[in-house]
C-alpha cells in the first residue's frame, strides 16, 4: 500500500483539479459575443493538466515524499487562487468568458478584485499552478509548465487588453495606469 506521503499530495492535487473542471464546466447566465480566439484558452487547459499528470509522474519517478512547508503552502495558495477566481466571476457576472469576448453592451467592471488587478482570473491561474506544484513538490515540472503558460498568458494578456482598449478607450488606459495587470502591488485608489 502506498504511504501517506505519497497519497496525500495526489489526493490534493486530483481534488483541485477536479473543482477546477467542475468551476470550468458551471452553466452561467451570461451574454455571448464574439470569441476572438481560442488557442489560448486550450493552451491554459494543457498546462494545468500537464501540471497535474506530470507533477504525479514526478512524484514517482524522483521518489519525493510530502514536505508539509510546501505541501501547506500549496495548499494556501490553492485557496486564494479559488477565492480570487470565484469573487472576479461574480464581479464580471453576465460579462465572464473564458475567451476573450467583449459584447457591444459589455460593462468595464472595477469592482472586487478588479480593484487590485486588471485580470485576477489569470493571478488566480498563476496561484493554482503554483499551489500544485508546491503540493507535490514538482520543481521540474513547474518550470515545463511555465515555458507553455507564461508565453500563452502573455499572448492572452495583449490580446484581451488590445479589446478592452478598443472598447473602452480612454477609460481603460486610465485603468491601465492605475492598476497593476496581474499582481497586486500596490493599494488600490479610492474612489
Amino acid at each position: 500500500m502506498k504511504s501517506i506521503n505519497e497519497l496525500l499530495p495526489i489526493a490534493s492535487v486530483l481534488l483541485i483539479y477536479l473543482a477546477r473542471m467542475v468551476e470550468v464546466g458551471t452553466k452561467r447566465e451570461t451574454v455571448p459575443g464574439p470569441v476572438r480566439e481560442r488557442l489560448t484558452l486550450r493552451l491554459f487547459m494543457l498546462a494545468g493538466t500537464l501540471m497535474v499528470v506530470g507533477s504525479i509522474v514526478e512524484l514517482f519517478v524522483r521518489q519525493l515524499t510530502l514536505n508539509g512547508g510546501t505541501f501547506a503552502a500549496g495548499w494556501i495558495c490553492a485557496v486564494a487562487s479559488l477565492m480570487v477566481r470565484r469573487r472576479a466571476i461574480a464581479a464580471l457576472g453576465k460579462f465572464w468568458s473564458l475567451h476573450v469576448e467583449i459584447r457591444e453592451n459589455h460593462a468595464f467592471v472595477q469592482s472586487g478584485p478588479f480593484r487590485w488587478v486588471r485580470h485576477p482570473t489569470y493571478f488566480s491561474m498563476m496561484l493554482e499552478l503554483l499551489g500544485l506544484g508546491l503540493i507535490m513538490n514538482a520543481t521540474y515540472t513547474g518550470m515545463v509548465v511555465a515555458v507553455i503558460f507564461v508565453p500563452t498568458l502573455a499572448l492572452r494578456l495583449k490580446l484581451e487588453e488590445a479589446a478592452l482598449v478598443a472598447k473602452f478607450g480612454e477609460a481603460y488606459r486610465t485603468y491601465q495606469r492605475r492598476t497593476p495587470a496581474l499582481f497586486p502591488y500596490k493599494w488600490p485608489r479610492a474612489e
